[in-house]
């Protein structure tokens, strides 16, 4: 198998609620796995242990909810920023859906090196920037 890098994303007991989001915002096939799949019993068995996005277009997303007695342990992702980019049209699509209920701090328009870039933190605390190509020179 190859190496990869993948964001992982934690969250204070709304992970298979992101996650589900995330899926119906990207699609793919999601996989999600519970403290008490693994043998926890009580409050927090039903918390989400381990989530596994995997898209048509090639994309890995993975998360949890903080697990039991490390709640609140930190913010989500507040110096980290989750990048689509590409030339693809279906970004347009990815965007308006995490759009939803988000706060738009950058608006998905031309900038000044040609491409259309945007940037949201989703209803989830996750930030996200959006870059969508003309087909022209490199991404990155």
């Amino acid at each position: 198998m190859a190496s990869q890098l993948n964001p992982y994303l934690n969250f204070d007991g709304t992970a298979r609620e992101a996650m589900t989001f995330y899926q119906q915002v990207l699609g793919g096939q999601l996989d999600i796995m519970t403290f008490g799949q693994y043998g926890m019993e009580g409050d927090g068995a039903d918390g989400v242990m381990h989530a596994y996005l995997a898209t048509d277009d090639g994309f890995v997303l993975m998360g949890s909810d903080m697990p039991p007695g490390q709640e609140g342990g930190g913010t989500a992702a507040s110096n980290v920023h989750v990048s689509l980019s590409g030339d693809d049209e279906k970004l347009r699509g990815y965007w308006e859906g995490l759009a939803e209920g988000a706060t738009v701090t950058m608006p998905l328009e031309k900038q000044m090196w040609g491409d259309e870039f945007g940037a949201l933190t989703d209803r989830y605390g996750i930030s996200w920037m959006v870059n969508i190509g003309t087909g022209e020179g490199t991404q990155g």
